[in-house]
């Protein structure tokens, strides 16, 4: 077993496919699919499962993964310190749920770890793909919600991902408006008072089941709703239309401005939302911080 045999199980994990690896690495597909298999016959595990689809960690890889990675890092880190080596650049990315919490996580992820090069990603997606991209490695980690409605769907679909949840807060639901909506000023509004105004929910594409909306009491029937794909759009809507959406009632003025503000909802939901990611599989160093950046985030 080499170290750069370990490299070259990241890479793969990371791309998804041998040939995109493989270009990335700026060697030959038959290497280093030869490289790969050298591996695990020396381990004796297959690290990858192979199919006509492509390639995905098996069960035993993800395990040998955790390690791997643990190993690699390790190694960088004595090359910084001992030979003068240029620091890799640094590689990490998450899929979430449209919070701006999260989007406060990464930038202090970025302000404390970022070095001269860096590779990271923020996707703010839908909740099915979020649950894709962790299963694939394409995110290390996924911020979603669960609640009493969809825990059992979403549940059974992250146990058959062999991915975790893990809960960063609970929170009663808020709506979120403009602060010259005629609600603002009230302390708490009900399901009542919001009929005229229009409900604005995150597009989920094909997978537009009610177990997949940001939103809770996705099953109401809305007499004016629009959905939409982003964070952006949702929030000039908030303001242009006087609409509303249904949230944590977490929000960030140093992100978002002081136009939207949070509202209890009166009702008797409840929002556990968390971080998923793969079972049995350690965070790397960058993951690590940015679960605790995370929670800083929430506390702030």
């Amino acid at each position: 077993m080499t170290l750069q045999q370990l490299k070259y199980v990241l890479e793969v994990v990371k791309q998804g496919s041998i040939n995109e690896a493989a270009r990335r690495l700026f060697i030959s597909q038959p290497s280093l699919s030869n490289a790969i298999r050298d591996l695990e016959v020396e381990m004796g595990i297959a690290i990858f499962a192979r199919s006509n689809k492509g390639i995905s960690l098996s069960k035993e890889g993800a395990e040998f993964l955790r390690y791997a990675r643990q190993v690699v890092e390790q190694a960088e880190l004595l090359e910084s310190r001992y030979l003068n080596a240029k620091p890799s650049p640094q590689h990490f990315s998450v899929s979430t749920q449209h919070y701006a919490f999260a989007v406060n996580a990464f930038v202090s992820l970025v302000q404390q770890y970022g070095h001269e090069e860096y590779e990271l990603a923020l996707r703010e997606t839908k909740t099915y793909e979020i649950i894709e991209d962790v299963q694939s490695f394409r995110s290390e980690i996924g911020i979603l919600y669960l609640n009493e409605f969809n825990e059992k769907v979403m549940s059974k679909m992250l146990k058959a991902a062999n991915l975790e949840f893990h809960s960063l807060f609970v929170a009663k639901p808020h709506i979120f408006i403009s602060v010259n909506n005629p609600l603002a000023r009230q302390s708490m509004v009900t399901m009542e008072q919001l009929q005229q105004y229009p409900y604005l929910s995150f597009e989920q594409g094909e997978y537009n089941s009610f177990h997949f909306s940001e939103e809770i009491l996705s099953t109401l029937s809305h007499k004016k709703s629009i959905r939409v794909n982003d964070r952006a759009t949702l929030f000039n809507l908030l303001i242009g239309l006087n609409g509303y959406t249904i949230s944590t009632g977490v929000l960030s003025s140093d992100l978002n401005g002081n136009e939207i503000i949070p509202v209890p909802l009166d009702c008797e939901e409840s929002i556990d939302v968390g971080w998923i990611a793969h079972r049995n599989v350690a965070l790397s160093m960058l993951g690590e911080a940015y679960v605790e950046a995370l929670k800083q985030a929430i506390r702030a």
